[in-house]
């Protein structure tokens, strides 16, 4: 298992890196809510991201490291828990016959992210991904399963802990690989982020001291 997460993860590592030098600070929107993927995790921490940087940068590595831990688990599942492999297997092919999902098949840098940006009081209104994928279920859904049965039942939970367990072993394997690369973390955010964050800062700086802001007086 060592050998093959610490791959994964400087593969991973090597991806955001590679696309760390397209991100551009956003400004068309603000976050709603805090991101239950990156707010302390200890991924982020491991990777010395924690604070001072955008949270966009931030996610983008992030939800790297969870491609990781979930191929690993899932790996895991299909080789050692045959109950609950089944049962996700029959959930996604139900999933797939019946919703549209539009938060599916994203970037790792987008994936956890709003799917609707707030509109322009202009904007013609069309539609939103988030009502799409909340539409009604077509009318030739195929039936639920039966039943498990009270054994099957507890079962399945005996192998839901044993796959957690697992995860939080490879979550705590990916965050001791990857302080391995916090040095060239840290200088592709030196290189890349910093300066365009200073940048917009610069900006605001200049446009609240210019005399055509209304003043508070």
């Amino acid at each position: 298992m060592e050998g093959s997460i610490e791959s994964r993860v400087s593969h991973e590592v090597d991806n955001w890196l590679r696309w760390v030098p397209r991100w551009r600070p956003g400004t068309h929107r603000g976050r709603a809510r805090l991101c239950r993927q990156c707010f302390g995790s200890p991924i982020v921490a491991a990777a010395g991201l924690a604070t001072d940087v955008p949270h966009a940068v931030q996610h983008a590595l992030s939800m790297r490291m969870k491609l990781v831990i979930d191929a690993s688990v899932d790996e895991y599942t299909d080789r050692n828990l045959p109950l609950l492999s089944r049962e996700l297997r029959l959930n996604e092919a139900r999933k797939a016959s019946t919703e549209y999902r539009p938060a599916e098949g994203l970037e790792p840098e987008f994936k956890g992210l709003d799917l609707d940006p707030p509109a322009a009081p202009d904007a013609p209104y069309l539609f939103t991904f988030g009502e799409l994928a909340n539409a009604e279920e077509p009318v030739d859904v195929q039936p639920p399963p039966p039943p498990l049965s009270l054994e099957e039942k507890a079962a399945i939970r005996a192998e839901l802990k044993l796959a957690d367990d697992y995860a939080i072993l490879v979550g705590k394997r990916v965050c001791a690989e990857l302080a391995e690369h916090r040095e060239r973390i840290h200088r592709a955010v030196s290189e890349y982020v910093e300066p365009q964050v200073k940048a917009l800062l610069a900006d605001l700086e200049s446009a609240l001291d210019s005399p055509l802001w209304p003043s508070s007086g």
